[in-house]
């Protein structure tokens, strides 16, 4: 009943939930202790429609500046531009620049052709700016601090962290601790003027001690959580990129740029700052992050300007960066965003659906309670004949039986749960970004707990990514290649095909070999770009002699949808030559002729095409990545805005590339088949090389199919339905076909999916799966800000310490719930039939704070930071239609409550009796034992907990320090409580038998819930 409840109303989506179901659920929790604390990891719904108003407001601005910028542009074609008479400010001259920041803002945002050619163009920028567009900017601090004095930061404002003192207030603002302070503060007063000081002020001073206590253990609790989530969102927001400094390439953070810098941008990469293009080829870029707007937009040398926060959708470029930080529109809206807040998770819902559903019971309950208690007092005095006689005795225990009640809501009401999931899941994100794994979406934790299917490349995560060409087939003849044979090859091959060889290699590349500040020879780009230029450059090849010595017409870039990249040059002698590089056998297909060993070109017969067939089959067999050479000889009529031909070229020859298995990736892959988690490999490799790699990693059985993308695009829905469960490698495959496979995977077979993306065309696979893993050394900006979880080594064996992790949260948090509702359960039943059976409430407020400190903050630390262990990957995963609140949850609750609650209820019944209690202090003693051995019960129900299948609770205990610390201070704090703080806490000191006996019970829990184990449910 509970669960479909709570499936109908406090139910969201991991992600992309809608914003009507986040406003259902917070509606629906109407009764709320303390709305600051219950909310605070919740998103700001109302800052969230004001970002949105943002992009819609920078869309129109958008559209009006490039109308008028095209407007502008058309004007002042072959007219003559008066120079700028901008006045630059005293301070700007000083630093030594010609230009303020507010004009390059004007420029750049306001897309401004005319005020940009009014400035000299993108040269004059540069100039004014003190920069220069091939060496970049000095790195002498003086003049980087004169011109961030100038032009500011790219850093964005950020709201200030929480200070300690400010948790300590949001825990005050519970409502339930306000009535009970008031009720101190009256107790306070009444006590005092009826028995004197200090005798009369001991209750009050005790709930006022207990609330203290209360809440800044809350308060050390929330404040610690906070300051980890401010760790983990400083991880979240590094970025680095490409910028030319002092003539040197190097690597630097985006929040290290400053107006004049010289970025290198390429597919996949965000843009870091405001600027304005400098030369490149094919750049495309996607707004939609800024404006909203889905087209992209074609940025050149006639329309340069771009925007912080927007991505490359393709192509690359080098850049200037004119305007930085809160400058930008960039800024202003991460600023308004980083206020919106993450979605909330789904667990952390629907235990506030628990916690309003409890809450409303434990306030109907406390009512009740209160109401008998004033019947009883009032029965009592009618009976006395003194009805109509109150003294200060019967005011302070009207005010007991009221803060008693209240006390009941503050117990009954399990504020902390949703809250206990917050604490999980951070301490699992501090230890797994230990792990190698950058969470960005808090959910992403608990449904990775859920997988069963994960979805993987096969580059950089199965394998090294670490390339090194070994096999060539150049010219027809095939060798090995190491250090000393370079020189074979070498000697085989012609000048001619050489320079052919070398030509294809330095130009149609994505990589780049320059000179770091170090002075050495440094090699950029992707693993497979660099092992083909180290590749050249053992062949004694100059990159930047065969790079100056051709110009560059066009370039398209390499995308995983062609699966090539090619690019045309112009010859040093005059005319055109258009090289191309892939997938071998879509580069073999598009070819007509060949090289052959002298060099030669010939045509591409039978016998030709069925050797190089099969020379790509032997790499590939050999789990060799294969991408084959080709060039064609262009007319002189082709221009760069035609497209590069697909047809008629030459081949050179085919590189077979060795990227060896990761260590540990086979055991992985063992690993998640006995947890019930189902491993496919979907590459854009060739179908040879993934069936050996995926037979080595012991991802392709015998049962299993391997199918290449063109194929399963093919086919129908209804063969898709019998194919889709036995496919356990995808190779050629495009975007499209692992989106496709991935919305199969979830919607018609029901599985939690896990995906694994690098490349910019990953993200809508990674958007569409219930986790997006991007990889962080070879994942593009695109992809990781699609993903969910950063996997920081690229490595496969991280991606299932992810998942272990995930379970671990999952399993962590029904631990705790299982064991705050059994507190919650008992508590309120005493309290409840004590007052409507004998009149009084065996439990006082001071004592009730306590156990709701062990239940609730305490508790939440010592089972929501369990460490995982090897044994949650023996277990089959939740899935999708698990219920969080189970069967096993269930019996083990209602088992420990019923245990509980007979053990206190024979107390109140028989104790005297059984302890021989007489006398005035026989209630007291008879009240601290009942308080004791409910302690007791709630201490080794605690243990109990850690298992809630398996009956060994005690396995690992000792590794788990927090546990141990919960454990011996709640311990130690109960013998205080008990033997020396009588006077505040209404108990008194107890005997060893006594003692012996609270342990005892609590002790029998222990078997009891062992016996309950082995029942089936």
């Amino acid at each position: 009943m509970m669960e479909s409840y709570l499936k109908e109303n406090f139910d969201v989506k991991p992600k992309n939930s809608s914003e009507e179901a986040l406003e259902r659920w917070r509606k629906l929790c109407g009764m709320v202790k303390n709305p600051k604390r219950r909310f605070r990891f919740t998103a700001n719904l109302s800052k969230r429609q004001e970002a949105d108003a943002m992009r819609l407001g920078n869309k129109e601005k958008l559209k009006v500046a490039v109308l008028v910028s095209k407007a502008a542009f058309q004007f002042i074609q072959g007219a003559q531009v008066k120079p700028s008479d901008e006045k630059v400010p005293e301070e700007v001259k000083a630093a030594g620049f010609e230009i303020s920041g507010d004009e390059l803002g004007t420029i750049v945002e306001g897309h401004d052709v005319k005020k940009l050619k009014s400035h000299g163009g993108v040269d004059g920028i540069a100039e004014k700016l003190s920069t220069s567009t091939s060496k970049g900017l000095s790195s002498d601090p003086d003049s980087l601090s004169k011109r961030q004095d100038i032009y500011g930061i790219n850093k964005f404002a950020e709201s200030e962290a929480k200070s300690f003192w400010v948790f300590v207030w949001e825990a005050l603002q519970d409502m339930t601790l306000m009535i009970l302070g008031v009720c101190a503060f009256v107790s306070l007063i009444v006590g005092i003027a009826t028995e004197g000081w200090p005798k009369g002020a001991h209750d009050g001073l005790g709930i006022v001690a207990s609330i203290l206590l209360v809440v800044f253990v809350t308060a050390t609790s929330d404040y610690r959580q906070s300051l980890q989530f401010k760790d983990l969102d400083k991880e979240k927001k590094k970025i680095s990129v490409q910028v030319t400094r002092d003539g040197c390439r190097q690597k630097m953070s985006i929040y290290e740029l400053l107006a004049g810098d010289i970025v290198h941008l390429s597919i996949g990469d965000q843009v870091p700052a405001d600027g304005l293009f400098l030369s490149g080829f094919s750049v495309l870029i996607d707004e939609s992050s800024l404006t909203g707007e889905s087209e992209p937009v074609m940025v050149n040398s006639e329309y340069p300007f771009l925007l912080s926060g927007t991505k490359v959708q393709d192509g690359s470029c080098k850049m200037l960066v004119t305007t930085v930080g809160m400058r930008t529109q960039w800024g202003k809206l991460m600023a308004t965003l980083s206020e919106g807040g993450d979605d909330e998770t789904p667990l952390q819902v629907k235990l506030n659906g628990v916690a309003t559903i409890i809450g409303k019971i434990g306030l109907f309950f406390a009512v009740v309670t209160f109401a008998v208690l004033v019947q009883g007092l009032v029965s009592r005095k009618l009976q006395e004949g003194r009805i109509w006689s109150w003294n200060g005795d019967d005011a302070l225990e009207m005010l007991e039986f009221f803060a008693v009640a209240v006390t009941i809501v503050v117990v009954a009401v399990p504020e902390g749960l949703p809250l206990a999931v917050t604490l999980s899941l951070a301490f699992a994100m501090k230890k797994m970004m230990n792990d190698k794994a950058l969470v960005r979406h808090l959910a992403a934790c608990e449904t990775m707990g859920s997988a069963t299917t994960i979805c993987s490349d096969k580059t950089g995560t199965l394998t090294t990514n670490h390339m090194t060409v070994v096999k060539t087939c150049i010219c027809m003849n095939t060798n090995e290649v190491s250090n000393n044979k370079a020189s074979d090859l070498c000697s085989e091959l012609s000048d001619s095909s050489m320079k052919l060889l070398l030509q294809s290699i330095f130009n149609n590349t994505g990589g780049e070999v320059v000179v770091n500040k170090h002075g050495k020879r440094e090699i950029l780009g992707t693993p497979t770009e660099t092992a083909i230029l180290e590749f050249g450059l053992s062949l004694g090849g100059d990159f930047q002699a065969e790079k100056q010595e051709c110009n560059v017409v066009k370039v398209e870039p390499f995308n995983s949808t062609k699966k090539k990249m090619s690019l045309v040059v112009e010859l040093p002698g005059g005319g055109l030559r258009a090289h191309c590089k892939g997938a071998s056998e879509i580069i073999l297909a598009s070819c007509d002729k060949v090289l052959n060993s002298a060099g030669e070109v010939v045509l591409l017969n039978e016998e030709s095409s069925n050797h190089l067939k099969a020379t790509i089959d032997q790499f590939a067999n050999e789990a060799l990545r294969t991408l084959c050479l080709a060039y064609k000889e262009l007319d002189n009529g082709f221009s760069s805005e035609d497209p590069i031909p697909d047809s008629g070229y030459t081949c050179i020859g085919i590189v077979g590339i060795k990227d060896p298995v990761r260590p540990g990736v086979k055991e992985s892959v063992a690993v998640c088949r006995s947890a019930g988690i189902t491993v496919r490999m979907v590459t854009g490799d060739n179908i040879n090389t993934a069936k050996a790699i995926a037979r080595e990693c012991g991802i392709l059985t015998d049962d299993g199919i391997a199918i290449e993308g063109p194929e399963f695009r093919e086919k129908s829905e209804e063969e898709l339905l019998k194919l889709i469960p036995k496919i356990q490698v995808m190779a050629r495959s495009s975007p499209l076909d692992k989106h496709t496979l991935v919305k199969h995977l979830r919607n018609t077979f029901g599985e939690v999916v896990a995906v694994t993306g690098d490349g910019t065309n990953d993200a809508p696979a990674l958007h569409e799966a219930d986790i997006g893993l991007a990889m962080g050394i070879a994942g593009t900006e695109v992809a990781k800000e699609s993903a969910d979880v950063i996997i920081l080594d690229d490595n496969f064996s991280t991606i299932v310490t992810v998942a272990k992790w995930g379970r671990s949260v999952y399993i962590n948090i029904q631990k705790f719930v299982q064991f705050q509702l059994t507190v919650n359960v008992v508590a309120l039943i005493v309290n409840f039939t004590s007052a409507c059976v004998t009149g009084s409430a065996p439990l006082t407020a001071v004592q009730l704070l306590w156990v709701n400190m062990i239940m609730d903050t305490l508790g939440a630390l010592a089972l929501a930071t369990e460490p995982p262990n090897d044994d949650l990957m023996k277990r089959l995963p939740v899935g999708r239609k698990g219920n969080f609140i189970s069967n096993v949850m269930w019996r083990n609750i209602l088992g420990q409550s019923l245990y509980q609650f007979m053990v206190i209820w024979f107390l109140q019944s028989r104790g005297k009796s059984i302890f021989s209690l007489d006398g005035p202090n026989s209630d007291l003693v008879l009240n601290t034992l009942i308080f004791n051995t409910f302690v007791f019960c709630q201490v080794f129900n605690e243990i109990n907990s850690r298992e809630m299948e398996e009956i060994d609770v005690f396995k690992g205990i000792l590794n788990n320090h927090v546990f141990v610390g919960v454990l011996t201070a709640t311990v130690f704090f109960q013998i205080i409580i008990v033997e020396y703080l009588g006077t505040f806490a209404n108990t008194t000191p107890l005997t060893l038998v006594q003692w012996f006996f609270s342990l005892l019970v609590g002790f029998l829990g222990m078997p009891i819930a062992a016996r309950l184990k082995k029942i089936r449910v």
